[in-house]
């Protein structure tokens, strides 16, 4: 077996600069095009635009009434008002050309008619008063803009306006987008086991044409050197830069170094952060070819990193810089030495100070970036953050779209999505990010600001009772509100059909199990079951194999990597599983009593009340409902 290993471990700056430096020696630099000026906003000048003509390119009435000379109208006044006669004056509307011999106009509410008739004028006119003169707005020669601005509505107006009718812009840069791997298949509904389904390409698309570019994404290669450079060699040509995704990294089919070097120039591969580690950067003349890692978040930070700068010498756009904002840690952030990290994160402003939530850090979670609000970016040489440090955090939303974000965690249920749905369906400006902590992890976040609400159903194994125990234990001092949210359903899911003949955690012994995590209330809730049937969850295969929603317990099931697992029932029938009920619970909600009149509070509690709320709940099956959405218990 060929051991691979990284060429680099650059610090990212000075990868960036190292790259970019070499991209100018090899002569990228943007192309233009001459368009029609009343198709060009969005696009970006190549040179600076000068006036052809002035605007107004004649003096014109700036308002509607009567134009003369305004020598005619001195001395005018209350108690000696002047008599205008027939030919001392021509009416004008807005915009008309002032006659000859005239330079003022009074407004027609400023003339009084007299009974034979005439009119009359009680103070006198300034010369030019009310007139547009020659190039007030624009005068013929002036700069309308200078290179590399976008052009906005406004000026493609100002273009018009100055008689440029054709401008010289930037051309819109081509870049091609070339996929590898032999799993790799264009997307389909049921890929078989192996088969990975590539977005990859729509992500970097989406990307591209928000930074101003066109995207042409090549077919497949797969992983054989030749295939993938004559790949690169067929985009170079017909592009102005090229992405190879995957093949980047060590592995024994990573081919991307090596086809940049043989169609090339290489200029590094491997950077000194996380995720984003393998990529690859050359050059082949003025194209950048640039090696993107196959795990979509590495794909999008380096994207984000590195390709946005190098595209920027093509579209010459000026791409507006994130905001920072400074959070407070929720919990121990953990970094290696050797790398520059960027953690996703979500921003909580439940609190007094605003709060960063690490997410899961996986490089192929494509939903940590879909849930992700900020990015917290952790230098090299240093060990990260404990628990309430202050770090910045760079935003990927707007701050006040942040603050107008209900924040929930907690137990996981799918009624949290479809509360979500009714939210931005209410049309009040509203949003929400949930996380699914379990709902030990709902009380946590609240007693740390973290989150605004969360979802519990913690059982009290010696009374019997649900989630109030918990409150008082968890919050000695009070100051805590349970909102009734909805009874449901748990039962061990098994395949369709129950093939096994599984009838309660007797028949699990010779079966596999998959859990849910420590510290949710279905974990509660099926140690203590195992206990009152005498168990040793030892016994039971799987036990310890974890996973953070019901939904994530059934799709391991329907896929047959597990036989069984305990979960609700409207989980089980979106799997078309077997279900064998175990137990009847309540699922609520907590909050800070301080937080209660908050809108979002507010509008998420009128969202529990809708008959909208009802009715999706009697779609998913599996639930019961009382009062949602009432105050259940305040301490």
């Amino acid at each position: 077996m060929i051991k691979h290993n990284y060429l680099n471990n650059i610090p990212l700056q000075e990868a960036a600069e190292t790259f970019y430096e070499k991209l100018e020696e090899a002569g990228m630099a943007h192309k233009s095009e001459l368009i029609e000026s009343a198709g060009a906003h969005g696009r970006v000048t190549a040179t600076a635009v000068y006036a052809k003509a002035s605007s107004p390119h004649y003096n014109a009435a700036a308002m509607d009434g009567i134009a003369l000379k305004a020598s005619q109208t001195f001395g005018a006044c209350e108690t000696n008002p002047i008599k205008l006669k027939a030919g001392d004056y021509f009416v004008v509307d807005t915009g008309d050309k002032m006659p000859d011999d005239t330079d003022c106009v009074v407004m027609t509410e400023d003339l009084v008619e007299s009974e034979d008739g005439q009119f009359l004028l009680f103070s006198a006119a300034v010369p030019w008063q009310h007139v547009r003169q020659i190039g007030e707005d624009i005068c013929a020669g002036d700069m309308l803009m200078p290179s590399f601005t976008k052009i906005t509505p406004a000026l493609a107006g100002a273009l018009l306006a100055g008689g440029v009718l054709e401008v010289e812009v930037a051309t819109t840069p081509l870049v091609g987008i070339i996929p590898t791997g032999d799993e790799i298949v264009s997307p389909r509904e049921n890929p078989k086991a192996g088969e990975i389904i590539e977005f990859n390409s729509v992500i970097l698309s989406g990307m591209l044409k928000e930074w101003g570019a066109r995207a042409k994404t090549y077919p497949i290669a797969a992983d054989k050197p030749a295939l993938i450079e004559d790949s690169i060699n067929k985009a170079s040509q017909e592009c102005d830069m090229v992405l190879i995704i995957a093949g980047s990294s060590a592995g024994r089919e990573d081919y991307t170094a090596g086809a940049i070097k043989n169609t090339g120039e290489l200029i590094l591969h491997g950077l000194a952060i996380r995720p984003g580690k393998p990529a690859v950067l050359g050059h082949r003349g003025p194209v950048a070819l640039i090696g993107i890692p196959g795990y979509p978040v590495s794909a999008m930070l380096v994207m984000e990193k590195l390709v946005k700068g190098a595209l920027a010498k093509l579209t010459k756009e000026s791409y507006p810089q994130a905001i920072v904002l400074e959070a407070k840690a929720a919990r121990k952030i953990t970094s290696s030495l050797k790398y520059r990290e960027f953690v996703r994160a979500g921003i909580s402003f439940s609190g007094h100070e605003p709060v960063a939530v690490p997410l899961d850090s996986g490089a192929g979670l494509i939903t940590s970036m879909t849930k992700a609000r900020a990015i917290i970016d952790i230098e090299q040489n240093t060990e990260g953050y404990e628990t309430g440090d202050v770090l910045k955090a760079e935003l990927l939303q707007p701050l006040e779209k942040l603050k107008n974000t209900l924040v929930v965690t907690g137990s996981h249920d799918p009624l949290i999505d479809e509360v979500f749905d009714i939210f931005r369906r209410s049309g009040k400006g509203f949003d929400l990010a949930s996380s699914h902590t379990g709902s030990m992890g709902a009380i946590m976040a609240l007693k740390a600001g973290q989150a605004h609400t969360g979802g519990i159903h913690l059982l009290d194994t010696k009374s019997g009772e649900y989630n109030i125990s918990y409150i008082k234990k968890y919050f000695p001092r009070g100051g805590i509100v349970l909102i009734e949210g909805v009874g449901r359903t748990q039962g061990i899911m098994t395949a369709p059909g129950n093939p096994l003949g599984i009838k309660s955690f007797t028949d699990l012994a010779n079966h596999s199990y998959i859990n849910r995590q420590g510290g949710s209330g279905t974990r509660i809730l099926c140690d203590y079951l195992i206990r009152q049937e005498g168990l040793d969850s030892s016994k039971i295969y799987g036990y310890e194999r974890e996973e953070f929603t019901h939904t994530g317990v059934a799709a391991l099931i329907a896929a047959g990597s597990a036989d069984a697992g305990l979960g609700i029932y409207s989980a089980a029938k979106l799997y078309g599983l077997g279900f064998i009920p175990v137990a009847e619970e309540f699922y609520d909600f907590i909050c800070l009593e301080e937080n209660l009149e908050d809108e979002k509070i507010q509008a998420f509690i009128a969202s529990l009340q809708s008959s909208d709320f009802k009715t999706r709940l009697e779609k998913l099956g599996g639930y019961s409902l009382k009062n949602p959405g009432s105050i259940k218990f305040r301490f």
